[in-house]
Parts: structure tokens; sequence; C-alpha cells
């Protein structure tokens, strides 16, 4: 970080965009007054201008956590700030004004796209909904957000079944800067891609970020695509971070078990290289009832019997590298993350 307080990717890291602390969300279940632990106690910050990539296996928790983010789904309890203003006690109005901050793309490009309307309706509705401009000038906007992701304005009054996949993920791209957001949150936006496209979008959304300065929390399961795009990776386990770090700290000096037998499922582009796989035991533990102590000690092939009393938290063992693990060398005596 220079002087300014700006990273060498150019977030400012004086001061978060987005604080999250404590952020819990249970999904009660009808039988027995039971309830699935989606997230369970998370805490971190976004920076202004930066990429953080959360990462997990599928149930994870990464998904129900952005929307948790933007409140399209009500978090049980937790804080969360938004650009200085605590987004749980916002009424609805003063909700939906600062939603034109807000914006999310969703994993499914043709599910998150209205068959029966017109791509430019699509991509103005947010102008609509909060009374923005003329019919003309939304019109005009749609023209020029099209070509700023890559697609000709002249196709806007098409359907989407008439785009490829990618196109369509263009247009949900699109719909969200239409309001010119500060926050993006990316939800598996390549996953439903082929490869080829999958580089074609990453590659405009850091476009996109440079020439907007966008703030972006991205989530995906695809480790490569994750350090591509991120400043910093946040790795997730059953409703909880277990390790968060600049990514390419955490890429080359992974410490939580969890971290390092994701990361050694990465392929190689090199017949001639192997790595050395960790295959982890067993399936993911339910989150209707997780294992008493560390959550992943039924899996890890590093577990200590004192895994199974002491629930880890995550604790900053170097600078701004935090590991919630009781086998990482000083993890005891480090300074517990708020």
């Amino acid at each position: 970080m220079n002087d300014s307080g700006m990273n060498e990717a150019g977030a400012d890291q004086t001061t978060p965009l987005v604080r999250v602390r404590g952020l819990v969300k249970h999904f009660p279940l009808e039988a027995d007054g039971l309830v699935v632990r989606a997230v369970d106690d998370v805490s971190f910050d976004i920076f202004r201008g930066e990429t953080l990539g959360i990462v997990g296996e599928s149930g994870c928790g990464k998904s129900t956590l952005g929307r948790c983010l933007l409140r399209l789904i009500e978090p049980t309890r937790g804080e969360i700030t938004f650009d200085g203003r605590d987004l749980l006690k916002l009424k609805s109005g003063e909700l939906r004004a600062l939603r034109r901050d807000m914006q999310i793309i969703f994993q499914d490009p043709y599910a998150s796209l209205d068959p029966r309307m017109r791509v430019r309706d699509q991509i103005a509705e947010p102008l609509a909904i909060h009374r923005l401009g003329t019919k003309s000038e939304r019109r005009a906007r749609v023209a020029e957000l099209m070509r700023k992701v890559g697609l000709d304005p002249d196709y806007m009054d098409r359907y989407p079944h008439e785009f490829s996949g990618g196109q369509r993920q263009r247009i949900g791209i699109a719909r969200a800067l239409a309001l010119n957001p500060k926050l993006i949150v990316a939800d598996e936006p390549v996953s439903a891609l082929d490869v080829s496209v999958q580089a074609q979008v990453i590659n405009l959304l850091e476009d996109l970020q440079e020439e907007f300065g966008l703030t972006y929390l991205f989530i995906s399961h695809g480790l490569a695509v994750v350090e591509h795009i991120s400043d910093r990776v946040a790795v997730m386990y059953l409703g909880r971070i277990v390790e968060m770090a600049r990514a390419e700290e955490l890429y080359s000096r992974p410490l939580h078990p969890y971290t390092r037998a994701l990361l050694s499922a990465i392929p190689i582009p090199d017949p001639r290289r192997k790595r050395e796989r960790i295959i982890l035991r067993g399936d993911v533990p339910t989150p209707i009832n997780p294992p008493s102590g560390c959550r992943f000690r039924q899996r890890c092939p590093e577990a200590l019997p004192e895994c199974a009393e002491t629930d880890p938290r995550l604790r900053e063992v170097s600078p701004g590298h935090t590991v919630a693990c009781i086998r990482v060398p000083g993890w005891s005596s480090a300074r517990q993350v708020e």
C-alpha cells in the first residue's frame, strides 16, 4: 500500500465500502424446530475499488452471503454497513433508494432475464423503476451500455433467446451497470459459460471496474477464475470463512488444510507437471447439525483431538492474512479478527 492508502490494484484500503460483522442467516425447517445454518457468524470488509473473491464448495453459503449483503435475503442477525449506512436499519423506501448503488449479476444468464421482454426494456428497467430519464434518454442509455459490454445496440429490440449464453450474460452486466452502482455482487457469473467465453467475460468485468471504479464481491467455485480477478480471497466452509488473504499470498502460501485441498484440485496446464492431490475423506457435514469444534475436523487430514473441542475463529497470523485453524504456527498467540 502506498502513502495515499491505495493498494497495488488501485483499491482504497483506508475506509471499507462494505463492513460486515457477525452476519448470520439461518433457514428454519418446519420439522422439529431445526435450522439450516447457511451463514454462521461471518465478518469481513470490502474496500473501494477492490475485488473480494469468495470461494468454497457448493452449499458452503457463498450465494446466501451475497444475497444477504444486498438484503435480497433478510439476515437472521448481524451488522452490514454500506458506505457508512447501516443496511439492516433502513426502511423499505430508504433501502430502495440505496439499491442504486448495489447491484447483482446472477449465475444463470437466461433464468435472470424475462423471456417475454425485449432486451432494451430489461436493461432500462432499473432506470424506469427509479424514474430516471425520459423514454428517449433511457433508450440512449441502453445503447451506450450495450456498446460498453460489447453488444451491437441494433440488437436491443431482440429477445433473450436470440442471444448466446455469453451475450445474455453481457446483457445482465449491462443491466447491473444501468444505475452507475458502487458495488456489484457477481454470483458465479461465468460458471454457466464455455471456458473461452468465461475469459472474455472476466476481462470485460476487469475493464469495467477500471473504467467506472467498481467494487466487486466475486462469488465462484472456480479457483483459477477467482485468482485471476480478485485482489483478496476468502475461503468459506460450512457457513464460515476459514481463511482470507491477498490473492497472491493465499495461492502461494495457503495455511488452512481446506484451502490447501481446494488448491490441489486446480488443473495444471502442462501434462509434464504433476500436483499432489489432497483427497478429503467423507462428505460435507450437514449445516443443520455441524460438528462440534472445528467444522472441518471430520474431513481434515491433520485433525487433532483438540479440534473437537476448540471452535477456531479467524486470527491474523501475518499482515492481511487471517486463518481459523489451531494447527497453524503462531495461531494461538495471533490477534483475533473482530
